[in-house]
């Protein structure tokens, strides 16, 4: 049975997010952040039944994704004797000063929760945001921003999450939602051709997306019916040559030594996709405060 209220179980499977393995997450988190004794500052200065309202402000301007996440961790500290009030949306654009939402509870537990809710509506604020300006820098194209598993080890699902509420497009979960061939598969099966006849016969009602690092490489491929073909590595001109021998019959992807500054160029190329590593593995901490008052 979760520890969490109805009212965030439902909000996390709204989101495909399963309230298990992140309540488990949290404990780990917590846990991580207590040690092995008490907080002693907090033990010595705050009366055991103080009550306070705790609000969680934008520092500075973005995108707010995770707001369930930090109050899933107040919960878990303050064993669910914590109710919320004036929340925003998740997804909001935010300013500096804003208000993201008030939590009213036994100051001992939103101290003890205080830095493990701020990390991880940070992070998740930062790779909202980070999302937001790539999805922006392509804006009218047609382009899809796409991101990629390059996430932080146990948080793939709630960063994905971030980034589709920073109007970014989820690509893979995991190894066993699609079929992706790369480089490394391609070199042990021989070649582009081999290697997707191969993944086609084991799985021939499957999508498959395949890598290719030249134009030859796609002309050899393209006869073998790919669903999506990756642009490794190439420049925004090259991508346009792809679009042109590829003609409409597959989609392609865009990824590697693409930057914000040049992001658009690719866009124009005419790809369906660009893959962004950056979304997840180089998204800034979104800075967020806790500010307490008395209630």
């Amino acid at each position: 049975m979760s520890r969490l209220s109805n009212q965030l179980v439902a909000t996390m499977l709204a989101q495909k997010i399963s309230p298990q393995p992140f309540e488990a997450l949290v404990d780990a988190a917590l846990r991580e952040d207590l040690g092995s004794g008490l907080d002693a500052t907090t033990v010595a200065t705050i009366p055991v039944d103080q009550i306070a309202v705790a609000q969680f402000n934008a520092r500075k301007s973005g995108v707010v994704a995770g707001i369930f996440a930090a109050q899933a961790v107040l919960e878990i500290a303050g064993n669910s004797a914590i109710t919320f009030t004036k929340q925003i949306p998740e997804g909001s654009k935010v300013q500096a000063g804003d208000l993201i939402f008030e939590a009213t509870g036994r100051v001992a537990d939103l101290l003890f929760a205080e830095r493990t809710a701020l990390n991880f509506l940070s992070r998740l604020s930062g790779v909202a945001t980070m999302s937001s300006i790539w999805v922006e820098a392509v804006k009218g194209t047609g382009c899809i921003v796409r991101d990629t598993r390059k996430t932080t080890p146990g948080m793939r699902v709630l960063e994905k999450y971030a980034v589709h509420m920073g109007g970014g497009t989820n690509h893979r979960m995991n190894l066993s939602d699609a079929a992706l061939i790369k480089d490394n598969h391609i070199a042990a099966a021989g070649g582009v051709v081999e290697a997707f006849a191969k993944v086609r016969a084991l799985y021939p009602d499957s999508e498959i997306e395949i890598e290719v690092d030249t134009l030859d490489q796609l002309r050899e491929v393209l006869p073998q019916n790919p669903d999506l073909v990756l642009l490794d590595n190439m420049s925004p001109a090259q991508c346009a040559d792809a679009v042109a021998i590829v003609n409409g019959a597959c989609k392609l992807e865009a990824s590697g030594g693409i930057s914000i500054e040049n992001a658009r160029a690719y866009a124009e190329s005419g790809v369906d996709y660009i893959a962004i590593g950056a979304l997840t593995h180089s998204a800034p901490v979104f800075d967020i405060g806790l500010d307490l008052r008395a209630e």
